[in-house]
Parts: C-alpha cells; structure tokens; sequence
C-alpha cells in the first residue's frame, strides 16, 4: 500500500523582528514539512518582504491569525503581555506553541505546559535559554535520567562580549558597552542584561527543566556587572582567574529547595567558563551519575535563536512527542547562600591601620584573609587594593562588609565577586 503524504505542518509567526525573519528564512528551507501561513505583526505594512511566498497572510489580529487554521503558533514578540495570552489562546484552541520568551515561560512555563497537554499539543521554547544551544532539550532528553544538582555557566551574550572586550584591550565598561550596543547585542536600554534579569529568567528556566523547580525570576538575587573595571580584571589575572557574569543553581541541598544566584564571578582560567568570548554561551549540567556536562555555542542573535526555533517547530512537524516530566514543585524563596571564597576590592583614602581594620571585622565574623594583593602607582586619597578571602557563606559576608562599609576611609563602596572553584 503506498505511503499517504503528510500535509506540511501549517505555521503561524507573531513577531518579525530580526528572530522572525531569521526563523521565515530557514522555514522556507524545509518546504516539505512546513508550511509558513501567516505573519501578524504591529503596522504590518511596513514589515512585508517580497521573499516570502505570496500566500503568506499578513495581519495585525490574532485572531485573524489564529483562524488561519494553522497546527502550530511561534511567538516571537518578547515580553509578558500580550505574549503569554496570546499563547494561551493558542494552547486552549489545540495549537501547539513555540516561542524563545525567556519571560513568559519562567514564569508561567508550568501552567502553559499543562494546559498544552490537556488540549493535546505542544509547548516548546528551546529559544529561550542560550540561543542556538540546544541545552533544554538536552536536559529534558538526553539527561532524563540522571538525578541533575547543579547548572551553572554564561547565559547572557551581551554581558560576555562586554567583559570579555574589557579583558582583551582594558576597555572601559562603558565603551565596551557602546561597542555591544553598536553592534546590536545590547539594547538602547541595556539594564535586563547587565543588572542580571535577563539571566536569571533563564535560570528559573534551567531550573525548572533539569530540577522540576518552579521559581519567580525576581526571587533570584542579581548583581550587576557594571561595577567591574579593567584594574578588576589586573588582580583576577593576578589570582589565576578572569571574570564572567555567572549564573549558577543547585538543588543539591533539602529535596525542593532551590539556591541560585547571577552575577560578575572569578573564574580560574583553567575553567571552560574562562574560555567562553564574545556572545556565546556556555551551560554546564552537573548530574548524580552522569558528573559534568558542558553545552557551549552562539548564544546572541536571530540566526542562532531562529536555528532552536524551527528545530522545535520541526520536532512537532515530524511527530515527536513531547518530553515527559515529573509534577513541578513551586517555591517562592530562593537562597543565594553559596560559600566561596571572595575577591573584594576596596578604594580608600589611604591611612594607617586600614588593614587592621578590616581584618578585625572579618575576624569578628568567622572570614579567614588569604592574601592582599595592591598594584603601585595611585595617589594615596584613592588607593585601591584587594582582599581574597576563604570560603565563607554569602550572608556572613554581607554582613561583614555592611559593617566595614561604614567605616570612614572608603572612597567607594567595597566591591566583591565570589570566587568559583
């Protein structure tokens, strides 16, 4: 009996951006299996190319969109709303979904998934952590059955490219940044990546896939990497080290809790975090019997998000089912008490007695002083030197330095990064 042929699964895009022209493009490499329908778009008008097949609808409703009788809906517009109503709409009509929003599924991710198997479809968003890596589905597939207790790495381009440009040249962070803006990685208003929104929503992702932990973004503590200087990056190397913005989290503890953290971290240059340059993006995936596994790749730009988009899309197309996973547990505490040791950096009006100081206050708490490290050449009223500490809990160490802080010879506040071992 011969084969019957499959009809090209029909898809819908919301958001031509520079990821959905990319995603339009590669669509039209795989005619065989879909088959792109509609476009909706804000003043859609002026978005229209002629490269795309002239059947293609072009709208601004979605739900002109949505009637289009399409079997799957790609969300690419970003943000909350009106984005995860949108995909419910979808979802509750049996259309599966695809999307790359790092918010919506970090917060809603669960629900979404629940309601797409009740109504029969899929929920993907592959797009959404470290672009064109294909770590969730590792997690999800490849590592189902391991019992996974950590993940850690870079999970933000812009903020690698600035960082690492600072330790290529000693640029600036603002002209590395400029230059990150200038070349499209960094947005007008860059505060989600540097401040660490933008990758503590793919935490709370990472999270929920490889532990089945549910947690809102914004419990997750964040510090922000504009506070590191060229001379931060003299001392690192100084220590065997360099600097990334980390993004790190472990449920190695009691069974449903969750420790997490982002922000600027030491990395020994031994580490493959320290060799990660430009936009990409590392995770690295710490199980119970598989031990470390690291995903590495082109984490920023349309191209390498649209490649995860319409591999998810082509999943679906091509009849896989969608990973089975275990009830999620919801907290809404997150701890961010790691013990590392510490690089903390002062910037003092110079005068006798300040390493005393200083050393009383970490003694008074428990924190052993492993060395202090102090280039020449700067003027005595804003002298800058550096303290690593041993191991201590996060918490004992803010409080030591909330009380060191108000001290009277700072010139700036004390600035400290954890040192990843």
């Amino acid at each position: 009996m011969p084969d019957v042929k499959r009809r090209p699964c029909r898809v819908a895009l919301a958001g031509f951006g520079t990821v959905g022209q990319s995603v339009a493009r590669l669509l039209q490499q795989t005619p065989e299996d879909v088959d792109l329908v509609a476009v909706l778009n804000r003043r859609v008008a002026g978005k229209r190319v002629d490269w795309l097949d002239g059947r293609v609808r072009w709208t601004e409703s979605i739900d002109d969109l949505l009637a289009a009788d399409v079997d799957v809906f790609v969300e690419l517009i970003g943000g909350r709303d009106p984005a995860e109503t949108w995909m419910t709409m979808a979802l509750a009509r049996g259309i599966s979904v695809v999307t790359a929003n790092k918010q919506v599924i970090a917060h809603e991710g669960p629900s979404l998934r629940a309601l797409a198997a009740a109504r029969g479809c899929q929920l993907r968003f592959e797009g959404s952590v470290a672009g064109g890596v294909p770590v969730i589905r590792a997690i999800e597939s490849g590592l189902a059955s391991d019992t996974l207790t950590q993940v850690a790495g870079i999970l933000n381009g812009t903020c690698n490219y600035i960082l690492t440009r600072m330790e290529a040249d000693g640029a600036g962070f603002d002209t590395a940044l400029k230059e990150a803006q200038g070349l499209g990685f960094a947005e007008a208003d860059p505060s989600q990546d540097i401040d660490g929104g933008d990758a503590r929503a793919k935490l709370a992702i990472l999270a929920l896939v490889a532990f089945g932990i549910q947690a809102p973004a914004e419990a997750i503590a964040a510090r922000s990497i504009a506070c590191v200087t060229p001379l931060d990056f003299q001392y690192a190397n100084r220590l065997h080290c360099t600097i990334r913005q980390v993004a790190r989290a472990t449920s190695a503890g009691t069974p449903g809790t969750l420790t997490a953290a982002v922000g600027p971290s030491l990395v020994p240059l031994t580490s493959p975090l320290a060799r990660v340059q430009g936009s990409e993006n590392l995770v690295t995936v710490k199980g119970q019997f598989g031990g470390e596994t690291s995903f590495g790749g082109r984490g920023a730009g349309g191209d390498p998000t649209a490649v995860a988009v319409v591999s998810d899309i082509l999943a679906i197309a091509r009849g896989a089912r969608p990973p089975s996973t275990a009830p999620f547990r919801r907290v809404e505490h997150v701890s961010a008490a790691f013990a590392t040791p510490y690089y903390v950096r002062f910037t003092v009006s110079d005068r006798p007695g300040i390493i005393a100081a200083l050393a009383a206050v970490f003694a008074a708490h428990g924190i052993n002083i492993d060395a202090i490290l102090q280039e020449p050449g700067f003027p005595a009223d804003r002298r800058p030197f550096v303290v690593s500490l041993d191991a201590a809990p996060s918490e004992v160490l803010e409080t030591a330095l909330a009380e060191i802080g108000a001290l009277d010879f700072h010139v700036v506040p004390p600035f400290a990064m954890p040192v990843l071992l």
